[in-house]
């Protein structure tokens, strides 16, 4: 045991706590939530909120409410997703959680009051002993830098979390609109198919249909009716997978309206100088893996000393009562204890730690050279989804469009029989079911670009589409 003068530990102590009242990491929900707004702007619009006390969820509700009055748009599903979602809440408090955890690392551990009584005979020992991890304050700097920087990962961790949900909910509203709008053509065509397959029938009653003629339009009807109940399903199935994501309950469920069809193409896409401009101003992908990197040296510099030795600083005050000559004494002093590395040398621990520091590195290396790659495949395929979505707008339904009225003057003019003018309506079929699927995967792939551009690349496989002449249309 090491004793000092008491007059020295004082000062020692009073420079120490002050250290410690000001360099205490520290977190709040509101600014968790209102880096999130900051960053990701363009996904919340700075409407992200936790909702805590009854009056707020009660707020919430009628805002819902409110959203779910009239058609849904794409941004108003994002909102009604901010409002009303219970998952992106939790994801909020989560995230919350994970911040003080985090400033709580950069905190200073409590002391230790120790209250001690001991008798021997006539005497009475009172032994009061305050101890501090000595090493814990002394390395308060750098645990408060690293507990800084794990602050900063949560932050970022939380904020590509929400924009991960955002780019979720876009995606999902832009495929149940796509659903919804394929159902209702689906519908149109079932009608055509049973018209064309009743008229089919009568007409090899009396003669004017072979029935190789009939069996093709009977054909097209069984496809078109099995194409319906998919297109039913489809459409069930993307509006339950919205309504989980915007964490509707059963009576918001049935109030939720959907738009007729999916919005038009934009003039023009993005310019990918544009694009690549927006990226390089602060990806989350490659702060987040900066913010691990720094935390880990930090982490493995202190290491270095926790994984040596530790001290404990113990101010000691004893007082001895003798009962029988009436007389009281008092002692005090400081003890400080230090643990010593003869069994282990802390080795294996900075090994560890070395290990984490240079996976850190290399992940962070890995991060920025996979950026730019992700950000390419994403435009590529938005570019490709625009440019095949206007090819089907501006020239394959035009062009289809043109055929199907010059066919029908032919056929009211007696140029054609009613074989070929079923028929054309068969290819048509496939050129909208095509121009609708492309569509769809523009605003999907326009969904995983936002997201990409921020450094959350989305999952996201562009279709392809075929307008090729189904087998009941061979012959024709």
């Amino acid at each position: 045991m090491i004793r000092v003068r008491a007059s020295d530990a004082r000062i020692a102590l009073s420079a120490i706590g002050l250290a410690v009242l000001t360099g205490c990491a520290s977190i709040s929900l509101e600014q968790n939530i209102g880096r999130v707004n900051d960053e990701a702007g363009n996904f919340t619009e700075g409407k992200l909120t936790l909702a805590r006390t009854r009056e707020e969820r009660d707020r919430r509700t009628q805002a819902a409410q409110a959203l779910l009055s009239q058609p849904l748009r794409q941004k108003e599903a994002v909102q009604l997703a901010l409002t009303n979602s219970p998952s992106l809440q939790a994801l909020l408090a989560q995230g919350w959680a994970e911040a003080a955890d985090a400033a709580q690392t950069g905190r200073i551990a409590n002391p230790i009051f120790d209250f001690e009584r001991m008798t021997a005979g006539p005497e009475l020992d009172l032994s009061r002993a305050l101890s501090f991890g000595l090493l814990d304050l002394l390395t308060l700097p750098t645990r408060y830098g690293i507990a800084t920087r794990r602050v900063e990962q949560s932050q970022l961790r939380l904020t590509g979390n929400v924009v991960d949900q955002v780019t979720e909910v876009r995606q999902a509203w832009v495929r149940a609109v796509a659903a919804r709008q394929a159902l209702q053509y689906a519908k149109q065509v079932y009608d055509s198919a049973e018209a064309g397959a009743e008229l089919a029938r009568r007409m090899q009653g009396v003669g004017n249909f072979n029935r190789i003629t009939r069996a093709r339009e009977q054909a097209f009807y069984a496809d078109a009716a099995t194409r319906l109940s998919t297109a039913q399903h489809q459409a069930t199935a993307s509006r339950e997978e919205l309504v989980r994501m915007l964490g509707l309950d059963e009576n918001q469920a049935q109030a939720l309206k959907l738009p007729e069809r999916l919005p038009d193409l934009p003039k023009q896409a993005l310019d990918p100088q544009a694009v690549g401009a927006l990226a390089t101003r602060a990806r989350l992908d490659i702060r987040l893996a900066q913010t691990a990197l720094d935390a880990a040296a930090r982490a493995q510099g202190l290491n270095t000393v926790t994984s040596l030795t530790d001290i404990e600083l113990t101010g000691r005050r004893s007082t001895t009562f003798d009962n029988a000559a009436g007389t009281r004494s008092t002692a005090s002093g400081w003890e400080i204890a230090v643990r010593l590395p003869v069994f282990d040398w802390g080795g294996m621990q900075r090994d560890a730690m070395n290990a984490r520091t240079l996976a850190a590195a290399n992940q962070l290396e890995a991060t920025v050279r996979a950026a730019g790659s992700s950000l390419r495949e994403s435009y590529s395929a938005y570019r490709t989804a625009y440019d095949v979505a206007r090819h089907y707008r501006d020239e394959v339904v035009p062009v289809r469009k043109v055929i199907a009225e010059e066919n029908q003057l032919r056929y009211n003019g007696m140029l054609i029989s009613v074989f070929e003018l079923l028929a054309d309506a068969r290819d048509q079929v496939d050129a909208v079911t095509a121009a609708l699927n492309a569509q769809q995967q523009f605003w999907l792939a326009d969904a995983a670009l936002h997201a990409s551009v921020i450094g959350r690349p989305a999952n996201f496989t562009l279709s392809t589409t075929s307008s090729a002449p189904s087998d009941a249309d061979a012959g024709h």
